[in-house]
């Protein structure tokens, strides 16, 4: 087995690391599924614990924004006094550990959402950008930047794709977040204009 200088075995490093990864792969996973659960049980005190203490939520809509803990639980407060039941699902989950610390890993979480603002039954689809911190031995939220694709009353599930204007605030309609933003996007269209 290869050694390093200092007698240690770099094998068994390399494989440390790797079993923490997937330790960690694992521990995000329920971190993010603990959020969608406290979303939809509007367990606040749940919602606050797994961010970090300055964690923040954003979203470029400035739909959802909170700093800090004490800032997550008046915004769910606020939200939750408007919105019924709600029911939040995740599907795929893209993950990445920072090879320079160990503590830190981001990740993209794409989901859906069923909501009732209001009294209005409503559909989302959605994705978040996340900062993980790893503090005390435990996975949190250091930032969820919440971005959508739509936004709007089940109603008008059917036609939602066909406009840009595709978040509904109360009265307000608002463009999507993505994915007209995306760089990707952006490329191909112009391409697409260029032929």
């Amino acid at each position: 087995m290869p050694t390093t200088a200092s007698g240690d075995s770099t094998d068994m490093q390399v494989l440390l690391r790797r079993i923490d990864r997937i330790e960690s792969r694992h521990q995000i996973a329920e971190l993010v599924g603990n959020y969608a659960r406290a979303c939809d049980e509007h367990d606040i005190e749940t919602l606050a614990a797994i961010f970090t203490e300055d964690g923040e939520i954003d979203s470029p809509s400035h739909l959802l924004e909170a700093k800090g803990r004490k800032g997550i639980r008046e915004t769910f407060l606020a939200r939750y006094k408007i919105r019924g039941p709600s029911y939040h699902w995740t599907h795929d989950h893209k993950l990445a550990f920072d090879d320079d610390d160990e503590n830190h890993a981001t990740g993209v979480v794409l989901g859906h959402a069923e909501t009732c603002p209001n009294g209005t039954v409503s559909i989302a689809a959605m994705r978040y950008a996340d900062d993980y911190r790893r503090l005390e031995g435990r996975w949190l939220f250091a930032r969820r930047t919440l971005t959508f694709l739509y936004y709007v009353p089940v109603t008008e599930y059917a036609t939602v794709l066909a406009t840009p204007l595709r978040l509904v605030v109360g009265s307000n309609r608002l463009p999507g977040d993505y994915p007209e933003s995306l760089e990707s996007w952006r490329k191909v269209l112009a391409k697409a204009v260029q032929t």
